[in-house]
């Protein structure tokens, strides 16, 4: 481990095939945590930096829970949707913590082996790919976050969110020299000019779509996302509850939750999934970007006759069939796919481009943005480089866009 003194460290003991957080804190679901060269990752979260390491056989984590340093701009409330104040008295919670957020409690071994019995493609590909769990995040952070991936690469997210954090989220102290932020809430960013200033920082066209659905969360008042929450899945210290009748379109709570999603600016059906299932807890959304339409299209049988391109036709056949493989937890194993598609796509890429000594990505919604092109790529994940959508892209950038028009009903 080097100079890495991990004996002020608590440990949970947990194999790499049931977490591999090297992959889970990066495969696209979070745009906050940094890796130090120690191999030390860390993030503001509920109040505290935490910082998590891991070796073969243990989880390494600790955290500093600190009261803000200073306000920011706007003051944001007291607690975040997802936490109590019970939750800021001590550091005893920090094991709690990390299981909810890590959603440590699955066996995840038992899930790839449900998973690889029903499907021979998830046979063939994900036991050399494993310990990819689904985080429980704060729906809020996850809805800004999926809302600015649209068209971006991981490098821009990333960026994205630490200007939304160091501008509108409260200082919480210094790690190694850095300055950590918690996440802003939504009445930070439902205020006058933040739309110019987050076109100012380089949000483009999504300053108005976060601007505009910070409002619409506001209006709609406290603990409106998590009331779209999986109750299976509930925020921390909350007891689970039956999440209803399983049903091939998904249940009814996932549903309904999804078109409520859809209603928001800047949301269409793969920012709601990536919504429902990355910060609702709903395991059988399957978002569909471009990259899981060329999985769909290479392994089981789409771009043909009536699914012959991606249309919101095709969009919901591609979740069905999923959801019919894999069943309530669909969305997961999809991500798992998808996540060791990727990396074989990256081994590829560093063999290629020899200077680059880290493994890197680019992200789209889902997951990570697909360069055929290895030129551009490097470009991308170099500079932070924005580029033209490619065909299949521009396909479901439609899509989106005829769900927004659809959706002009919307209310600000």
């Amino acid at each position: 481990m080097g100079a890495l003194n991990l004996a002020d460290w608590q440990k949970l003991p947990i194999s790499l095939t049931e977490l591999c957080i090297n992959t889970t804190l990066r495969c696209g679901q979070s745009f906050r945590w940094r890796k130090n060269d120690a191999g030390v990752w860390s993030m503001a979260l509920h109040h505290r930096i935490l910082s998590l390491h891991q070796d073969p056989d243990f989880l390494y984590y600790k955290s500093s829970l600190r009261p803000p340093v200073r306000a920011p701009p706007t003051p944001p409330s007291s607690f975040p949707p997802s936490t109590s104040p019970s939750e800021t008295n001590g550091d005893d919670d920090t094991l709690n913590l990390v299981k909810h957020y890590l959603n440590l409690a699955p066996d995840l071994t038992r899930l790839y082996e449900q998973w690889s019995a029903s499907d021979p493609n998830f046979a063939k590909k994900a036991p050399k790919f494993t310990g990819v769990r689904i985080l429980k995040q704060d729906a809020w952070e996850a809805l800004v976050g999926f809302i600015c991936s649209s068209n971006n690469n991981i490098v821009r997210i990333s960026q994205m969110i630490h200007k939304l954090c160091v501008n509108y989220g409260p200082l919480l102290g210094e790690l190694e020299g850095e300055a950590y932020h918690d996440f802003p809430p939504p009445q930070a960013l439902a205020q006058n000019g933040v739309e110019a200033k987050l076109r100012s920082l380089g949000f483009g066209y999504r300053a108005k779509y976060l601007y505009q659905t910070a409002c619409m969360v506001t209006e709609k008042g406290d603990g409106w996302l998590d009331s779209l929450r999986n109750p299976e899945s509930p925020t921390l210290g909350t007891p689970p509850k039956s999440a209803g009748e399983w049903k091939p379109e998904g249940r009814d709570g996932y549903r309904a939750a999804h078109e409520s999603l859809l209603e928001l600016q800047g949301v269409g059906p793969k920012v709601a999934d990536c919504v429902c299932l990355m910060g609702l807890g709903w395991g059988e959304a399957v978002p569909v970007d471009t990259h899981v339409w060329q999985i769909a299209q290479r392994d089981y049988k789409f771009g043909r006759g009536k699914h012959s391109s991606l249309t919101k036709q095709t969009y919901d056949a591609v979740g069905a069939k999923f959801r019919s493989l894999w069943g309530q937890e669909a969305g997961w194993a999809h991500s798992v796919l998808f996540t060791a598609d990727l990396k074989a796509f990256s081994e590829r890429l560093i063999a290629k481009v020899e200077q680059k000594k880290e493994q890197v990505e680019v992200k789209t919604e889902a997951g990570a943005e697909v360069e055929e092109d290895v030129t551009k790529i490097a470009k991308v994940v170099e500079r932070g480089v924005k580029r033209e959508p490619e065909e299949g892209e521009k396909k479901v950038m439609e899509v989106e866009e005829n769900v927004v028009r659809r959706t002009k009903r919307r209310k600000i």
